[in-house]
């Protein structure tokens, strides 16, 4: 029995062996906890016929979860330091792929082209480095990329916005980019005590499903992402005084964006927290009539 990286002793073992210590430039928490890491992996739903894209695998804790689940294991590492690491630590395995690259400057559908070949069930699976969440997500769903979602850890309070729901506090620009693309839901909240070193905030799992179609069809995706940033730039403010700010002259034209609003059957009273996405959908179709 192949003993697991992700508890305490191993992990300082590893890295008193390697010469290790962490990177907090990198955003670097090694997980050490076996019982989460197998709910992570549970939650993408992988089979050996599955593929599966990590991203950080740092010293391999997610790593060898996946490898023991998927066919194939294709992750991308970022600090140099930790290839030979992960050659060591992931020497059982004979399903996976590092790629020593930064994520967000990767040509990721190339490397799996070449890597992931004959997989049609594609998961990105990560504990994210949770300075750059965002951009990842956002890179590895704009890409169009032939993967079935993604299921990653990240802080609590991203996860919550993402997964917010119209009318509440947490609900904004990123909420509407992420579900436009894919159905969202949290799937655990993870407690700070099972990384090592531990970080300063709380964290939590979400599972994102992409849609076959966006949830709303939209005559211009950039002018339509353009709307909905501009709606909650000062939350406090109307959808109307927001927009007036966002569109090009947007106070001499106020007359058009009344018109864009009346015409998409939007209060301009109200506040862009409490529109759905089919609402900035229509909304921002009758606005890209008159500034598209």
């Amino acid at each position: 029995m192949i003993k697991d990286i992700a508890t305490p002793i191993r992990t300082q073992e590893i890295m008193a062996k390697h010469g290790l210590t962490v990177k907090k430039s990198l955003g670097q928490n090694f997980l050490i906890d076996p019982n989460i890491l197998r709910k992570i992996v549970g939650q993408a739903d992988l089979t050996k016929q599955s593929a599966a894209i990590e991203i950080g695998p740092g010293i391999g804790a997610l790593t060898e979860h996946l490898a023991r689940s998927a066919g194939k294991v294709l992750a991308f590492e970022i600090d140099q330091r930790l290839l030979p690491v992960l050659d060591d630590t992931l020497s059982p395995y004979d399903n996976i792929s590092i790629i020593h690259s930064d994520i967000l400057k990767a040509d990721v559908a190339a490397a799996i082209a070449k890597e992931l070949e004959g997989y049609d069930d594609i998961m990105v699976v990560a504990n994210l480095p949770y300075y750059v969440t965002t951009p990842i997500i956002m890179k590895l769903l704009l890409e169009k990329l032939p993967i079935r979602g993604l299921v990653v850890m990240l802080q609590k309070e991203v996860a919550e916005r993402i997964t917010a729901k119209p009318g509440t506090k947490a609900y904004g620009s990123l909420s509407i980019a992420i579900q436009y693309y894919t159905e969202a839901e949290m799937a655990l909240t993870v407690p700070k005590s099972v990384f090592m070193p531990q970080p300063n905030v709380d964290s939590a799992v979400i599972r994102m499903t992409k849609r076959t179609t966006p949830q709303v069809e939209v005559i211009d995706e950039d002018f339509f992402f353009k709307v909905t940033r501009g709606s909650f730039v000062q939350r406090r403010k109307t959808i109307l005084n927001n927009l007036q700010a966002a569109m090009p002259d947007g106070k001499e034209k106020k007359e058009l964006i009344l018109k864009a609003l009346e015409d998409a059957g939007i209060d301009p009273t109200r506040r862009g927290e409490t529109l759905s996405i089919k609402e900035f959908g229509g909304l921002a179709d009758e606005l890209y009539k008159h500034f598209g």
